[in-house]
């Protein structure tokens, strides 16, 4: 009766199916397709949607299936790779900086107007608070600004002075490599309208790459359940 009422929650008066919404949230989040694509692939199926429902379900819904899947996901680490790149809102970048650890596990992520030390030493305190505790080791790229945020940290005792800084393109390799995964879904995307639907929309495409990487601790449902689908579903309404 509870996963009932969770999923009534989750669905309140829905006009289509739960598993068309999760399935085409999925879709547009994961891979390289414009809203039209999914409409089409879905008019195939029999569903006659509009582009402009999609788009309001991935801001309903995504935040929702971040929060459920990350109750099994795993511990990030204390070493971390940091870089920044940029996304567009309404024609105007603003920049994505992020984190990941060795294996390429999101630490966190954080989408400012500007890219300089303010922005930069407000992404490593939002990244500290969510993971719990400063990281020991962090490896940047050669951008003046991203240094002078982590010693003026070190300073304000924000950061343990015993933290090491890196500065290394080969060690920073996991981060590059999942920039360059978010540029090419968001490209297709062709810009953003509104700040906080980018937040959730870059949130939601992290978590698909989470998923594919197997970053979550599934074991247990995976001795209930095989298809996707039904993993899914456990994750959203256990």
């Amino acid at each position: 009766m509870s996963k009932l009422r969770s999923m009534d929650a989750l669905f309140p008066g829905r006009h289509f199916n739960r598993d068309v919404i999760i399935l085409c949230v999925r879709w547009y989040l994961h891979y390289k397709l414009s809203l039209r694509d999914l409409v089409e692939m879905m008019a195939k199926r029999g569903l006659s949607l509009a582009h402009t429902t999609i788009p309001r379900w991935v801001k309903r819904y995504t935040p929702e299936f971040v929060k459920r899947w990350d109750g099994f996901a795993t511990p990030a680490g204390a070493s971390w790779r940091v870089d920044e790149t940029y996304v567009k809102i309404r024609g105007k970048r603003v920049y994505l900086f992020r984190a990941v650890n060795r294996a390429g596990q999101t630490v966190d992520f954080l989408l400012r107007e500007k890219r300089d030390v303010k922005a930069a030493k407000a992404f490593f305190s939002k990244a500290i608070k969510y993971r719990g505790k400063p990281p020991t080791t962090i490896t940047l790229d050669g951008y003046a600004a991203a240094h002078h945020a982590v010693r003026e940290m070190k300073a304000d005792g924000q950061l343990p002075e015993d933290t090491e800084v890196r500065s290394s393109k080969y060690l920073n390799n996991p981060i590059e490599q999942d920039l360059r995964h978010i540029k090419s879904r968001t490209n297709v995307m062709l810009g953003f309208k509104r700040f906080r639907n980018a937040t959730t929309t870059l949130a939601g495409i992290d978590l698909m790459q989470r998923i594919r990487q197997g970053l979550f601790n599934l074991a247990r449902l995976r001795l209930e359940v095989t298809t996707a689908s039904a993993i899914w579903n456990s994750v959203l309404f256990a």
